[in-house]
């Protein structure tokens, strides 16, 4: 046993954020600390380290906070490290003996070295390689190559990093330290594919034991020993991953209305039993009058009576509360259509940023009504400026896009710099068309805000929250095209899933980068893999197909227009042939040569 948690809890400004938190942690397990936003995982975590004090309730730390280890979500640290010393400094006992050596070097070599300094140099060195200081500094550049950090980088401040390289840093010096318990809180926010995979293995190989939070379900599915679900009112432990989790989940929710039916049906036996109890002592006791045998029996019913009422105090004291039902999702999208099935074309398109390579190099593609099209890549591999050349917000330097007339692009930046912080959340959705108020507040209640929430000003909204409206304003924006740029950053994984479902469901086309696995793998039909070549890979099919299949030969542009319109008749076909027959002779013959040409085209692999 490493950690124990006795009914802990928190107040924030007054307002309660959790209370009754109580769970061990024992060695060698990957807990996976799950909730909504603004559950108080994170404050869960400081308080588990001491950073911040809890209301009440008793942490029993089994291990010396010196064998923890901990990344957080902001990087703090001294501005002045580069990228090494940031690692290094992961370890303190070390870096501040090797800084102290330097010092120590420097006054030696700037005035006559005294006995004294000689001395100290002495006792620094030999505690030095004591703590095997040497071994360390390989073992920390050891680690920045792994996390493919390039030495050119290595003296850069770190606050200039990018976020996934900050991340990453912090990942290396817990790689160098090796505490025996590790928190990690939003480990994987701003990684790419590769390195969230790199992450995922890490996890699982560390020796130690690992806390964290996060809203990756892939991640949590793969690395998660047992998931902690953290509420208001305490906290449940289910083992297993994410997957895992939702499985018992939905079954707790089944008994739970399995008992409350049982329990409501009691109920209402009981009250009847108790009207007509309670009526029978009325009837009997009018009519026994002055007769002392006659009321001595009539008051068997009101025994009868307080029996019942007796029984019905204990229902409603071990009362099962009604499942609470989430507000589901029900949309009447209309996106401007239009007869037309291509939406956006892209023809052989090159784009370079000024003093770099190209990024592009005939590069080809063909969005058409339905596609759900994901694009897969590192950071770097130009994902987000491909979005940025399909919005017409980049103008490529070579090759064409060209959008149908009618096109209406809805475009979701990570920066979200187009929302009025001023206005309501409630005002912001009112500036959509024939967006009415009643309409707009069901929406906004399936997307977790609650009555008292729509009146929040966007400005003071939390990121999570931010990307919610942004999402909802060009979702409802009758927009034909969605280019979506990270939209689930920041989202707890109920929102995720809202998102999935409202994607799902789109009447337009969607063209989406996203580092969420599990987004992808629900909505995407399409993908296009970055992979720093000059020409970008197109793969005709879903997301576990692409990880399933032999991908040495991906499609051009025209091979994937003609395996997609193949697999439209092939779909064509297949309804038809399940269709009942008509009982019309014409109509039969209109169905029969229907499929005869299907066939045919089929065989031919003519997709006109």
């Amino acid at each position: 046993m490493l950690l124990k948690v006795k009914n802990v809890n928190k107040e924030w400004d007054g307002v309660k954020l959790f209370e009754n938190v109580a769970f061990e942690v024992k060695q060698g397990e990957r807990l996976a600390l799950f909730g909504r936003n603004g559950a108080g995982k994170t404050t869960l975590l400081h308080g588990l380290t001491g950073r911040l004090p809890f209301d009440g309730g008793d942490v029993q730390r089994l291990l010396p906070l010196n064998e923890w280890g901990w990344l957080d979500q902001q990087a703090q640290t001294d501005s002045s490290l580069s990228l090494l010393e940031f690692v290094q400094a992961g370890s303190a006992e070390q870096f501040g003996i090797k800084r102290e050596m330097a010092n120590v070097m420097q006054q030696m070599q700037a005035e006559p070295a005294s006995e004294e300094l000689i001395n100290r140099y002495s006792e620094l060195f030999e505690r030095y390689l004591q703590l095997d200081g040497y071994g360390w500094e390989t073992k920390a550049e050891r680690c920045l190559r792994q996390l493919s950090f390039d030495s050119a980088l290595w003296e850069a401040p770190f606050a200039s990093l990018s976020g996934g390289q900050k991340t990453k840093a912090q990942l290396a010096a817990l790689m160098v330290r090796e505490p025996k318990l590790v928190l990690l809180d939003e480990p994987t926010n701003h990684l790419d594919a590769a390195a969230i995979d790199w992450l995922e293995h890490w996890v699982n190989a560390y020796p130690g034991t690992v806390i964290y939070v996060s809203h990756d379900r892939t991640f949590i599915d793969r690395t998660a020993t047992a998931v902690l679900e953290l509420e208001a009112a305490g906290c449940r432990r289910y083992p297993g991953g994410y997957t895992a989790y939702k499985a018992q989940k939905e079954i707790e929710l089944r008994t739970q209305e399995t008992l409350y039916k049982k329990q409501e049906q009691e109920r209402e036996k009981l009250l009847e039993s108790i009207r007509m109890y309670a009526e029978w002592f009325q009837q009997a006791h009018k009519a026994a009058g002055q007769n002392d045998f006659l009321r001595s029996k009539s008051k068997k019913n009101v025994s009868r009576l307080h029996a019942k009422e007796s029984a019905l105090e204990r229902l409603d004291q071990g009362k099962v509360q009604k499942p609470r039902e989430e507000a589901q999702l029900r949309m009447q999208l209309e996106a401007e259509g239009f007869a037309a099935s291509t939406l956006l074309r892209m023809d052989e398109v090159g784009f370079a940023y000024e003093g770099r390579g190209k990024l592009f190099e005939r590069l080809s593609l063909t969005i058409d009504r339905g596609d759900r099209l994901a694009v897969l890549g590192p950071n770097g591999a130009g994902k987000s400026t491909l979005l940025k050349l399909a919005t017409g917000s980049l103008t490529p330097i070579a090759g064409s896009v060209t959008l149908h007339p009618r096109t209406r692009i809805g475009y979701f930046e990570q920066e979200l710099g187009k929302l009025d912080n001023d206005a309501t959340i409630l005002d912001s959705l009112l500036t959509l068309p024939d967006m009415t108020q009643s309409h707009a507040r069901t929406i906004l209640g399936c997307f977790l805000f609650s009555r008292e929430d729509v009146f929040k000003r966007i400005g003071g909204l939390s990121m999570g929250e931010k990307c919610r409206v942004a999402f909802l304003k060009l979702f409802f924006g009758k927009s034909n095209l969605l280019v979506l740029d990270e939209p689930t950053n920041y989202l707890d994984i109920r929102t995720r899933e809202r998102v999935e479902e409202a994607i799902k469901h789109y009447p337009g086309a969607v063209l989406l980068v996203t580092h969420d696995r599990y987004l992808i793998r629900e909505t995407a039909n399409r993908l296009i893999v970055l992979e720093g070549k000059s020409e970008p890979a197109q793969f005709p099919g879903t997301y576990d197909e692409y990880l399933s299949k032999d991908r040495s030969r991906t499609l051009s542009a025209e091979e994937q227009l003609s395996q997609n319109e193949r697999e439209k008749l092939e779909l064509r076909l297949a309804q038809l042939m399940s269709s009942e027959q008509p009982d019309d002779p014409t109509e039969q013959q209109l169905l029969m040569r229907e499929i005869r040409e299907l066939r045919a085209r089929i065989q031919k692999n003519e997709p006109g």
